[in-house]
């Protein structure tokens, strides 16, 4: 869509995997990270990783990559705001962004599509939803809206993602968890497993 750019978050700290880059785990035989950047690529207008450190060690996926500007791995919602400042800069004629965390692998050829639609004069951020849970990180969020996120990280110390949505006017678009669940995501070693044996359906 011409009026959505895609943020691919990988600023965590990955405590449960021992700290490595999540999207930079093998699954069938390539980098997490590429799944969800082949998957959003073709449904926005760009797309930019959200990464702390040392930028080189993605130069081989040919995407912008924007750390934090908030100290200290401020969490999500920190890289959301990251990734809201590179589009108003970077495509100041498009109108949203849409976030996806890079350790969820299988997210939906109709995502983007799906979130927009759901956005109305009645609802300002769209949030997706499966098997009776919401994924706030995979979110589509308004340009405008990237001052009240600084304030909100600055001057309040807000961390959670679903605190600030939930101030907004929000849409849960939901999507089936059969054959399996879209928004399956990576935090264990074990859930590598899991990853290989989606991937291989």
């Amino acid at each position: 869509m011409n009026d959505v750019y895609g943020l691919i978050l990988a600023g965590g700290l990955a405590r449960r995997l021992g700290g490595v880059d999540k999207g930079l785990i093998e699954v069938a035989g390539e980098p997490i990270l590429a799944r969800p950047l082949r998957r959003l690529a073709p449904q926005c207008a760009g797309v930019a990783l959200n990464a702390n450190g040392d930028p080189a060690r993605f130069s081989s996926f040919s995407i912008p990559v924007v750390p934090d500007d908030i100290p200290g791995f401020a969490g999500p919602l920190a890289g959301v705001l990251a990734g809201l400042d590179h589009v108003a800069a970077a495509a100041p004629h498009i109108s949203f962004m849409v976030s996806v965390p890079a350790d969820t692998p299988f997210i939906p050829l109709d995502l983007v599509a799906c979130l927009r639609g759901a956005v109305t004069e009645g609802a300002r951020i769209a949030v997706a939803g499966s098997g009776g849970r919401d994924h706030h990180a995979v979110a589509l969020w308004p340009v405008a809206a990237r001052e009240e996120l600084r304030r909100a990280l600055v001057d309040e110390d807000l961390r959670k993602v679903s605190g600030f949505i939930g101030r907004y006017p929000n849409a849960v678009v939901e999507w089936p968890t059969e054959p399996y669940d879209p928004f399956f995501n990576v935090n264990r070693p074990e859930d590598v497993a899991e990853a290989e044996k989606i991937a291989s359906l």
